[in-house]
């Protein structure tokens, strides 16, 4: 493991940093790759929930261009973004927990959409996101053109993009990208809280919530129905649904082992 990713696992909550504040916490290509790694671990190991955040004063830049030298155009960026980000990217929405991105300055290029696939979105009133591709050349990559306009709307997301302009939090939540801005004091007391919470939730319900919302962004409602139906079996048979009814009539607080 790359020491730009750094990760811990305590009671079932994963902290993944990405650690290169020097500069922004930008990553290589194998920055990139042990960040897939990180998340598709997670769905074998005892995380029971994720913490994705950036060292420092920044979320991420977005990709580290000093890694290209000066011959950019010749690097097979197609090749890089299968083999590093897109793994990466797929693995975030594959993981049947839930992910907390929290977000404190610089949330750029690839960095922005990494936030963009986290399952829930908290922000220091200080964080800024940005499609910024556009601003040498680029179009978007990493997931943005899937994930912003089912966020914000195909106008917006095409005006964030062919603009490239940074967005402040407090924007970025108006328009509906992220879940929640809070002042950069409470940023941690905020995100623990959440990660404590759905560290404590029931699991497989928790797994398939998540595995039904990404289902449904691309089915019709016959189908979301249906996947709904089929799952709904899954929970009744889990060990989470037996002790969730049996803390209900008993009147005490449930203990969710996620199985």
């Amino acid at each position: 493991m790359s020491e730009k990713i750094l990760v811990s696992l305590e009671n079932g909550i994963k902290r993944i940093t990405i650690n290169n504040p020097t500069r922004r916490n930008a990553l290589d290509f194998d920055a990139f790759r042990d960040l897939a790694d990180a998340i598709k671990q997670s769905a074998e190991d005892e995380t029971k929930v994720i913490v994705l955040t950036g060292a420092g004063d920044s979320f991420c830049a977005g990709a580290d261009l000093q890694g290209f030298g000066g011959d950019a155009a010749s690097h097979d960026v197609t090749a890089s973004l299968r083999s590093g980000v897109n793994p990466g990217i797929q693995a975030m929405r594959d993981l049947p927990k839930p992910i907390i991105a929290r977000v404190h300055g610089h949330a750029a290029g690839v960095g922005c959409n990494y936030a963009l696939a986290a399952d829930i979105i908290i922000a220091s009133e200080q964080a800024f996101f940005g499609q910024v591709f556009v601003k040498i050349g680029l179009m978007p990559d990493g997931g943005g053109t899937y994930f912003l306009p089912r966020a914000v709307g195909y106008n917006r997301a095409f005006e964030l993009m062919a603009l490239g302009d940074p967005i402040p939090a407090q924007a970025a939540f108006a328009m509906g990208m992220i879940n929640r801005v809070v002042p950069v004091a409470e940023l941690d007391a905020t995100v623990n809280a959440l990660a404590e919470r759905l560290a404590n939730s029931p699991g497989v319900a928790l797994g398939r919530i998540k595995a039904g919302l990404n289902a449904a962004m691309n089915s019709d409602l016959a189908a979301a129905l249906d996947f709904e139906a089929v799952n709904q079996g899954a929970c009744f048979r889990s060990e989470d649904f037996k002790e969730g009814v049996a803390a209900f009539l008993q009147k005490r607080k449930p203990d969710f082992k996620g199985k």
